[in-house]
């Protein structure tokens, strides 16, 4: 008779389709039960493609099947997503899979330094703006930037249902480990550890009724980033890059990343795009031109923004005072989040 950690072992050996990473350390496997020669186990997939859980059935029943003395091999899947094609009507858009959200966007980038974070506050308060209502989870949990970004102090409460209240700022509902963390704590946990603490902000948190969550996803396509999109069923990414090529190069592993796990990409914003000398008015590419609208046209997805370098953006995330909010929301930079904001409503509507 096979032992739980004998078919755990023979399910590491099944990597989800398209990844190197197998199923086990994953997380999809959440039940194995033995008894006598029967194998139970339960699977839980978040994916719209009928095509991944046929494909991981599959190799798993062989993998079980091989153990010596199993007999009956009974694989049950929890699937969070009915595959389905995305639809027109905003009726038949698959909803998301944390309950009270409707609409999950993540933020992402292939490295950092291209203003990612920056990127998913604007992008936060701006859907605010519209009308819409945001929560902002704060994934990067090794460089947690958004409790400065929003001037966020106050420390998260908890429900009587052990649920982590989100703190709420600038009409934003937010969550970060920045929020539980003395500015100069680092956050000192291996892979497996920032992953459960990412699920717990994700789902263990009371985010209400919400018609958008963005995700401030931590730069690159690691263990959180990819987790998440397995286990999350997001709406569409949001890719941002600069124009020079050695960040191109990794948006568009992001971008690769996103493909394989079926989620849409809605487009590219492109960051420190140029730079407007105040004092000559002369247009300076610092970091290169025409990079992200070259990567969008190949790619066939929009290039949602061409952001200049610009000292307000700068000084509003260190004051804790997005852009989009300061002036009235009227500079360049703000109307152009604004727009992004009008963009995603219109291909996700909540």
């Amino acid at each position: 008779m096979p032992s739980e950690s004998e078919v755990r072992a023979a399910l590491s050996q099944v990597r989800y389709p398209g990844f190197t990473r197998d199923i086990v350390s994953f997380g999809l496997v959440k039940g194995v039960e033995v008894q006598g020669s029967r194998v139970k186990v339960l699977i839980s997939v978040a994916t719209r493609d009928p095509a991944v859980p046929r494909q991981i059935h599959e190799q798993a029943q062989a993998a079980i099947a091989a153990l010596p003395g199993v007999g009956e091999v009974q694989l049950d899947f929890d699937i969070k997503e009915p595959p389905q094609a995305p639809q027109s009507s905003a009726d038949t858009l698959p909803k998301s899979s944390i309950p009270g959200v409707k609409r999950i966007i993540a933020v992402a980038s292939g490295k950092g330094g291209v203003g990612k974070s920056t990127v998913a506050s604007n992008l936060a308060v701006a859907l605010a703006q519209s009308g819409a209502r945001v929560g902002l989870c704060d994934c990067d949990l090794y460089g947690p930037s958004m409790a400065l970004m929003f001037g966020a102090t106050h420390r998260p409460m908890q429900n009587e249902r052990q649920e982590i209240v989100p703190v709420e700022r600038h009409g934003v509902k937010l969550i970060s480990m920045g929020l539980l963390l003395d500015d100069d704590a680092p956050v000192i946990v291996r892979g497996p550890v920032a992953t459960r603490y990412t699920q717990q902000f994700l789902r263990q948190c009371a985010w209400g009724d919400l018609d958008y969550l963005v995700l401030d996803l931590p730069p690159g396509t690691g263990d959180i980033a990819l987790t998440i999109v397995q286990t999350v069923a997001v709406d569409g990414a949001v890719i941002v890059t600069t124009p020079q090529e050695v960040a191109l190069i990794d948006a568009r592993k992001a971008v690769t990343m996103f493909q394989k796990v079926h989620v849409p990409v809605f487009g590219i914003v492109e960051n420190m795009s140029y730079f407007l000398c105040p004092s000559d008015g002369q247009r300076y590419a610092i970091f290169g031109e025409g990079g992200g609208e070259a990567e969008a046209k190949r790619l066939g997805v929009p290039l949602l923004a061409q952001l200049p370098i610009e000292m307000a953006v700068r000084a509003g995330g260190d004051a804790g005072v997005p852009i989009t909010l300061q002036e009235g929301g009227q500079s360049q930079v703000a109307q152009a989040f604004k727009a992004v904001a009008a963009h995603l409503r219109k291909v996700s509507p909540a």
